[in-house]
C-alpha cells in the first residue's frame, strides 16, 4: 500500500458533502476504515476482555493490536503508552501520580493548551510546589524561546511542560533542543503536548528524547480517544493509581483506570495503515502539500492591512503547521466567522481554543472569549478550497 495525497479525500466519508471542514485542529474527519472497524467490533466482538471463550479472545487480541499500533505510531513500546478519554484527563492522571518532593519547581509554558497547564498548576497548588510561567516576549509570533527557558531552569526544576506546536499559532517548538537543555538538570522531566502537531508530522519520542508526550487520535483521522507516552526509564517515578491488587508493569495499568474504550482502541491500526508501508514518505508528502495550502491563506492574510496574524508569518513547513489564527480590525472574531458562514460552506471557528493564557497574557486581546479567528487545514483539504476561501475572506473584509 502506497500513500497518495490525491486519493485521500475518497477515504473520508464526511468529505462527500457541501460542508468544507476548516476546523480540523478541533477534530479531524474520520477514516472510513476506522468507522467500519468500530461498527464490526460492536456487531461481533463487544465483550469484556480477558476471558477464555472464543469471542473474548478475539476482542482481547484486537484491543492488544490497537495498543501495539498506537505505540509504534510514535516509536514507543506498548508498555510505555496509556490510552484514555482525553489528553486533559491523561495529563491530570499523570500529575496526580508523578512523584514530587518539597521545593520542586514546575515550568509551564503560557503557549500551552490548558490541558498541559491545569494539571501541573493544580498539583503545584495542592503540594505547595513552585510554578514558573514560561512566557514569550513577541505577542505576534510567540515561541517557546530557549533563552527565556534557561533563565527559569534550576537544580530544583522537576518538570517543563510545553506544546510541540501551538494550537493557536501553529508555530513548531524545537522539542529536541528543549529536551537537551532541560535534561542537563538531573531530576527535570519534559512533558510535551503534541495534540496540534501530531496530525501534521511524524512523531518519534525516542529521537525527541522526551519523558512524556500526549496527543489525541480524534485529531489524527481516528476515534475520540487520546494517548499518553511515558518513557520506561522514569516509570519508577510514577505511583500507580490502579487497584492495589492489579499489576503495574505497564503505563496503562498504572494510570489507565480502565478508561480506554475498547471499540475505539482496537480501531487505531486502521489509522496507522492509512499511511501505507513507507510512513516517513507519507508524512513528507503531507508536510509538503500542507505547506502549499497554508501559503495560499498566509499570502492573503499578510497583505491585508486590517488583519493581524498571530504566529509564524511564513508558510515554511519547518516552522509551522497549518493552524492559522488572526483578528480583523473593527470586527468581532465570531461575527467575522458567521459572516463567512452566511456566504459559503466554509466551517471554522473563533475563540481562545483553551489557550486562554496565551490569548490573554501574551497576545493581549481584551475579549478573550471572542478571541481569534482560527482556520486549520489538513491534507484532505484542497488548493481549490483555499483559493475559494481567500476570495470569500476578501469579500467579507471589504464589506464589514
Amino acid at each position: 500500500m502506497t500513500f497518495n495525497i490525491p486519493d485521500a479525500r475518497s477515504l473520508f466519508p464526511a468529505l462527500n458533502q457541501e460542508q468544507v471542514f476548516l476546523d480540523n485542529a478541533g477534530g479531524s474527519q474520520v477514516l472510513a476504515s476506522v468507522i467500519e472497524s468500530i461498527t464490526t467490533y460492536l456487531s461481533t466482538t463487544n465483550v469484556q476482555l480477558g476471558a477464555t471463550y472464543k469471542t473474548a479472545k478475539a476482542s482481547t487480541a484486537a484491543y492488544s493490536h490497537g495498543y501495539e499500533a498506537a505505540a509504534k505510531f510514535i516509536n514507543a513500546k506498548p508498555e510505555e503508552i496509556c490510552l484514555g478519554v482525553s489528553t486533559t484527563q491523561l495529563l491530570h492522571n499523570l500529575s496526580t501520580a508523578l512523584d514530587f518532593q518539597p521545593g520542586d519547581e514546575l515550568i509551564i509554558s503560557k503557549l500551552n493548551h490548558e490541558a498541559n497547564s491545569a494539571p501541573w498548576n493544580r498539583i503545584a497548588q495542592r503540594l505547595r510546589l513552585t510554578v514558573k510561567w514560561w512566557s514569550a516576549s513577541d505577542r505576534h509570533n510567540p515561541t517557546c524561546d530557549l533563552e527565556e527557558l534557561k533563565a527559569l531552569l534550576s537544580e530544583r526544576t522537576r518538570l517543563v511542560a510545553f506544546p510541540h506546536a501551538s494550537n493557536i499559532t501553529g508555530t513548531i517548538s524545537d522539542v529536541k533542543q528543549i529536551a537537551k537543555i532541560v535534561h542537563q538538570y538531573p531530576r527535570a522531566l519534559v512533558c510535551v503536548d503534541g495534540v496540534a502537531l501530531a496530525p501534521h508530522r511524524q512523531v518519534d519520542v525516542i529521537d525527541l528524547d522526551v519523558d512524556f508526550y500526549a496527543f489525541s487520535w480524534y485529531k489524527v483521522y481516528g476515534p475520540h480517544i487520546a494517548q499518553l507516552y511515558a518513557a520506561s526509564r522514569i516509570h519508577d517515578q510514577i505511583s500507580p493509581l490502579c487497584h492495589y491488587f492489579k499489576s503495574t508493569e505497564t503505563l496503562d495499568l498504572k494510570l489507565g483506570l480502565a478508561s480506554a474504550n475498547y471499540e475505539l482502541a482496537q480501531s487505531i491500526p486502521r489509522v496507522v495503515e492509512y499511511f501505507g508501508s513507507n510512513i516517513s514518505a507519507a508524512w513528507d508528502q503531507i508536510a509538503t502539500f500542507e505547506e502549499k495550502l497554508q501559503a495560499i491563506l498566509l499570502d492573503y492574510l499578510n497583505e491585508e492591512e486590517r488583519i493581524t496574524l498571530y504566529g509564524e508569518p511564513s508558510a515554511k513547513k519547518a516552522l509551522r503547521v497549518p493552524v492559522i489564527s488572526f483578528v480583523v480590525q473593527g470586527i468581532k472574531s465570531q461575527a467575522f466567522v458567521e459572516e463567512v458562514e452566511k456566504r459559503s460552506p466554509f466551517g471554522f471557528r473563533s475563540g481562545h481554543m483553551y489557550s486562554h493564557r496565551l490569548i490573554k497574557d501574551i497576545i493581549g486581546l481584551e475579549d478573550v472569549e471572542d478571541g481569534v479567528v482560527r482556520i486549520s487545514m489538513l491534507h484532505y483539504n484542497t488548493e481549490e478550497e483555499l483559493t475559494s476561501l481567500v476570495k470569500v475572506l476578501r469579500e467579507v473584509v471589504a464589506t464589514l
